[in-house]
């Protein structure tokens, strides 16, 4: 109880990027083209696989719903970040505020993590057994698959913020050296010790993030295999196309996060956290929808038959 009667009537302030008015502008600006991009790539990805026929296939439903979330995902950051760029770190959160944007960039973030995982299990069934992917990837396991990274990360950012957040309590510090709430940076601020709460933020991140990745790593062993069988040239250039976007968005997905949530506290940059930050929340679901669209040929012919509709 004590605990909950100093947290109770505090907020929390973000410290500004710059002391100059003008800088902060600039960022603004910077975020706000950041966020906008991004809705409208994501957007756009979403909306082609949906009125196109020919990309009504498991692979596309995935991509289509890895668009959505990035929307979701950018969203759950980017409102309170450019509200407090523009009024230099005044405006607040209140703790209850504060958790609730941890929970669903957390949730969103998880579930982009294992949803990822599902797209390498799709590519794997796809190429090392291609004449039975259909009967394989059914639409229904599709569906429960999708379903299942949501329940993942729901469940993963329930007891994330309700114990390791919503139980610390707070006193007199309240700048968050960050841009948004996120869990190291907030944790530093509790009128307790954290390294039990360091250290079950570790091991959970640590099983997220290892376990997708270890799926990953492992599909990629057979299809790389599988993809190396394949006597015509053109055959292993076109799966080689469709794996290496998928590569490029886990490199960059995954190594961000580990980044914050795997480097040791001691070494803990709020700095550079903050940089990182931008990265995996602004710049990577930008990235995105540039790398898929680029690198595959079906997509980008569907993508210029959308866009001659309109």
């Amino acid at each position: 109880m004590e605990g909950i009667n100093k947290t109770a009537g505090i907020e929390f302030f973000f410290r500004p990027f710059s002391p100059d008015p003008k800088v902060q502008r600039v960022i603004f600006v910077a975020f706000l083209a950041m966020y906008l991009t991004s809705l409208g790539g994501n957007a756009t990805i979403a909306l082609t696989v949906r009125i196109n026929p020919s990309l009504h296939t498991p692979m596309y439903f995935f991509l289509a719903n890895l668009a959505l979330l990035e929307i979701l995902y950018t969203s759950s950051i980017a409102p309170l970040a450019l509200a407090n760029l523009l009024s230099m770190g005044k405006t607040p959160v209140s703790v209850t505020g504060c958790g609730s944007q941890m929970f669903f960039f957390v949730f969103l973030g998880g579930a982009d993590c294992v949803l990822l995982a599902v797209m390498a299990y799709d590519r794997f069934i796809a190429i090392c057994y291609p004449l039975r992917y259909t009967l394989i990837m059914s639409w229904s396991l599709s569906v429960q698959l999708m379903v299942g990274s949501l329940v993942l990360g729901f469940l993963l950012s329930l007891p994330l913020t309700q114990i390791l957040i919503f139980h610390l309590p707070f006193c007199h510090k309240n700048e968050v050296y960050h841009f948004y709430c996120d869990m190291p940076a907030v944790m530093r601020l509790a009128c307790a010790d954290t390294r039990v709460h360091q250290m079950a933020l570790y091991v959970i991140s640590f099983m997220v993030l290892s376990l997708p990745l270890s799926l990953i790593s492992v599909s990629y062993v057979f299809i790389v295999a599988a993809i190396l069988r394949i006597r015509s040239t053109e055959g292993r250039h076109r799966a080689f196309s469709t794996c290496s976007s998928h590569i490029a968005v886990v490199l960059l997905q995954y190594g961000c996060t580990s980044f914050i949530y795997l480097s040791p506290s001691s070494s803990y940059s709020p700095e550079m956290g903050r940089v990182v930050s931008v990265v995996y929340t602004f710049i990577t679901p930008i990235l995105n929808p540039l790398i898929y669209s680029m690198r595959n040929k079906e997509l980008k012919d569907a993508l210029r038959k959308t866009l001659r509709k309109f």
